[in-house]
């Protein structure tokens, strides 16, 4: 077994940890030690079970610890990738954590650094990037290419040769038209069914999807 430290400690942190107890239970695999939080409040305490270890740059001193960073959500999906440049380590400390449930079809590949909740289908020869979170019951398909830092939140359902540029964030339900791309840094709503490409750091909604507004201006969304 390899010690984990899960760097964050709000849903998606613990559900990954519960991922991670999952997959123990078929092969053991992961010794989780805990999480790893900016928030001064929560050091010493426990969460699911697990403590609170201290601060995130505290994670590069434990050096034969595997590292999974689980922060994000709607408001704040960049934090992600500004979190892992910031702790600039090499590509081999990250886990690839895939709850047991998952079902990985052939010819796909999943990046370091990446998550597979409960439920997850990957069909056949697609690819996940690095630090990508796929949330429980996705479906992705044939030919999709899911880039870095993605989140797919639960229930999303991919077409076949779809694609989700770098740091695109698709809102639990929605559906994606195979062959259509959702640009870097935008953001799907939920529910929503996208029919055509979305450009790159806006917001669509509705169905047929729709464009809303500008999700921020790409050089702050990609700056660390």
């Amino acid at each position: 077994m390899r010690d984990l430290v899960i760097v964050g400690a709000g849903g998606f942190a613990r559900e990954t940890a519960s991922a991670a107890a999952a997959a123990n239970r078929v092969r053991p695999t992961w010794r989780v030690l805990g999480f790893a939080d900016d928030n001064p409040e929560l050091h010493g305490t426990v969460r699911s079970g697990l403590p609170i270890l201290g601060r995130i740059a505290d994670v590069t001193s434990r050096s034969g610890a595997a590292v999974v960073v689980c922060v994000g959500n709607p408001g704040n999906y960049t934090a992600r990738q500004r979190i892992v440049e910031r702790l600039g380590l090499p590509a081999e400390r990250y886990a690839t954590v895939v709850h047991p449930s998952a079902e990985i079809g052939a010819g796909c590949t999943v990046g370091p650094g990446s998550v597979l909740l409960a439920g997850t289908v990957l069909t056949a020869d697609l690819s996940v990037g690095a630090h990508v979170a796929v949330m429980p019951h996705v479906v992705l398909t044939h030919e999709d290419r899911i880039e870095d830092y993605v989140t797919v939140a639960s229930g999303v359902r991919l077409g076949g040769g779809a694609v989700l540029e770098r740091g695109a964030y698709v809102g639990a339900g929605a559906l994606v038209r195979e062959g259509v791309t959702v640009g870097a840094w935008s953001q799907i709503g939920m529910g929503s069914v996208v029919l055509r490409d979305v450009p790159p750091g806006e917001v669509w909604v509705g169905s047929p999807a729709r464009f809303l507004r500008s999700a921020a201006k790409l050089e702050e969304l990609t700056q660390s």
